[in-house]
């Protein structure tokens, strides 16, 4: 959305792909209307705010993000503009139904760079159990190779040259209501039952 007086853009927040309720029993209603209704909004409120009036209020959230990388003083707008990008990206490598086995060509990939796709899930599942705090974990394209690579707070790997397939949230707040401190429950659930390797094969594309 594009304030045509000012040139500026008002970052909104996407939909969700799907119903509240759609990822029942892996995530609950509760937890996705806290996580994408406070969490993810109040990141895109903050962003707007931060961004108001600067040079950065005409850029794209990838932009913003290429722009203020690696910089102490913009870390504020860093982590927020990151956020809004993870999370949506999050909420769309998830699907009610996931899991299974990829595409074709994207299973090829899989087996290519890690033997099998439980091989590829394994290296998530333990990237994303440990990963200390919060951050993510992420299927990634290298070049010709995939890889798992894990970023802490709001970092993402598109700042080092990595084309992301999907993600799995490991912030407390994306498994707490639901799972307590049972971390591999969830992820283990996640990648069994709502990864969407769809998603993942669209963007290795």
């Amino acid at each position: 959305m594009s304030d045509q007086k000012t040139g500026s853009i008002t970052h909104v927040l996407p939909p969700l792909p799907y119903a509240d309720d759609a990822l029942d029993p892996v995530i609950s209603a509760h937890t996705l209307s806290f996580h994408y209704g406070k969490h993810h909004k109040a990141y895109v409120d903050n962003l707007n705010k931060l961004v108001a009036g600067t040079e950065l209020a005409d850029r794209s959230l990838e932009e913003i993000i290429a722009a203020t990388a690696g910089q102490a003083d913009k870390a504020g707008v860093f982590n927020n503009a990151a956020q809004i990008w993870n999370h949506t990206f999050y909420w769309n490598s998830l699907k009610p139904g996931g899991g299974g086995q990829p595409p074709a060509a994207l299973r090829e990939r899989i087996e290519a760079s890690f033997g099998s796709v439980d091989a590829c899930k394994q290296e998530l599942a333990a990237a994303a159990t440990t990963q200390f705090g919060s951050g993510w974990a992420w299927l990634v394209r290298d070049g010709d190779t995939l890889k798992v690579v894990k970023t802490g707070n709001a970092d993402v790997p598109l700042t080092k040259g990595l084309t992301p397939l999907l993600t799995l949230d490991v912030w407390e707040h994306a498994y707490y209501l639901d799972y307590q401190n049972r971390r591999a429950d969830y992820v283990n659930a996640v990648l069994d039952k709502l990864i969407n390797w769809g998603f993942a094969a669209d963007n290795h594309a």
